[in-house]
């Protein structure tokens, strides 16, 4: 195989192991075991704490000591070991902790996965710029064959979900260690403080005002992926409940509905680079949170019958919601900040959206849901919940302009030129 295949195959089942459950635990939470909503945004921060520190701390260990194909292969192994104890805890409290050591494991191999692939492509002397971007796009189309995996087996309010992931976890562990090799290339007796490895001086960036905000914003729009990611999937399978929708099949496989997030997403990448040239940094962020909002205020009133079209487009939204925020300020980032701290400032932008941002996200959810939305019958007052999530968007869509002053720098206009 060549290389190019061999960290597509990585990829793939990088992605798939996370499809399989990430869309759908929230109909097998409230479905099956008819937990709480304020349990279930617990569930939901695992991820958001184990990205705030892992994958700094895994980072260092791969710098230093080991192999990073070598971590990767043990922390997918461990995590399908982790996945396996979930279907057989019968109270949320316990499944917190397992499915928090679940995301220990898991949530560094994202980076790891990187760090792997671009260790390959540069020894093989291929393009990273041009080449990886496409092998990234595979994990996409993982995500997207998991979600109609488990969909078509309905699995998606059953425990099979985990195994399906424990199953391609456990296989990817055992291909990470044919992966080509990835030494650690940091020298144990570099005299670099540990602030220095965990990207600390990064913070300092909070000390200018346009960096603060960028940073705020961050987060609030991260609570906002979190979620359509928790609660997607379960909205269009609490049809079921209702007699003139149980049997379409919008209700019956609504995994491979949400699939069309992720297909949205390949999409809109390929647009990035005209709305950027055309509008700038700055507007390409508004239209992500514009966006947001229609992704919310579309489920508020769509349904799997009349209303399809709008949970449809609801769902391709997402793909400009979700890509114009991350790439334009992965942007900003790389433009506005310093070699030296450039590594350090991109994993603190993905600190505050996947680390802080899902836990503001998941926690407050699942309290307001709990406290503001569940109906006497104890079903879910689904219009309430999206129209207030639709707000929250609008109000952040309507700050921002007017709080995040910034215009196009030279560097800024260069880097798009060669988008």
């Amino acid at each position: 195989m060549t290389i190019k295949f061999r960290l597509i195959l990585m990829n793939f089942m990088q992605y798939f192991v996370w499809g399989s459950w990430l869309l759908t635990i929230g109909a097998y939470w409230f479905q099956n075991k008819h937990w709480t909503g304020s349990e279930f945004g617990a569930i939901f921060s695992t991820m958001g704490i184990s990205a705030i520190f892992m994958p700094a701390l895994t980072g260092i260990i791969v710098d230093k000591w080991i192999n990073a194909e070598k971590l990767y292969g043990v922390m997918h192994i461990f995590g399908a070991l982790s996945l396996l104890i979930l279907p057989m805890i019968t109270n949320p409290y316990a499944f917190f902790w397992v499915m928090l050591l679940n995301m220990v494991f898991y949530m560094p191999t994202i980076s790891l996965s990187i760090t792997v692939a671009y260790s390959a492509l540069k020894r093989n002397n291929i393009d990273v710029v041009k080449d990886y971007p496409p092998i990234r796009t595979w994990g996409t189309v993982g995500f997207i064959a998991a979600l109609w995996t488990v969909s078509l087996t309905h699995s998606e309010t059953t425990a099979n979900q985990f195994y399906i992931a424990s199953a391609v976890a456990v296989a990817l562990g055992i291909y990470a260690f044919t992966l080509p090799k990835c030494p650690p290339l940091m020298k144990t007796t570099d005299k670099k403080s540990l602030v220095d490895l965990l990207g600390l001086k990064a913070f300092t960036l909070f000390k200018t005002p346009k960096f603060a905000i960028f940073f705020a914003f961050s987060m609030l729009l991260g609570a906002a992926l979190q979620l359509t990611n928790a609660y997607g999937d379960t909205f269009l399978h609490d049809f079921a409940n209702i007699p003139q929708y149980k049997d379409l099949v919008t209700v019956k496989y609504p995994a491979i509905i949400m699939s069309i997030s992720q297909v949205s997403e390949t999409l809109f990448i390929l647009a990035i680079p005209f709305f950027l040239r055309r509008f700038g940094i700055k507007y390409v962020m508004l239209f992500s949170m514009l966006a947001w909002v229609l992704r919310f205020g579309l489920f508020a009133f769509g349904d799997p019958s009349g209303g399809l079209w709008m949970i449809i487009l609801s769902c391709i939204v997402y793909g400009m919601a979700f890509d114009f925020f991350n790439i334009s300020g992965s942007l900003f980032v790389e433009t506005q900040t310093t070699p030296e701290i450039r590594g350090s400032a991109q994993g603190l932008f993905m600190m505050m959206v996947n680390g802080f941002g899902a836990l503001f996200g998941s926690f407050s959810s699942g309290v307001i849901i709990d406290k503001f939305f569940i109906l006497p019958d104890h079903s879910k007052n689904w219009h309430g919940i999206w129209l207030t999530f639709a707000a929250y968007a609008l109000v952040i869509a309507v700050a921002f302009p007017f709080v995040f002053r910034y215009k196009h720098t030279s560097a800024l206009k260069a880097a798009i030129q060669h988008i």
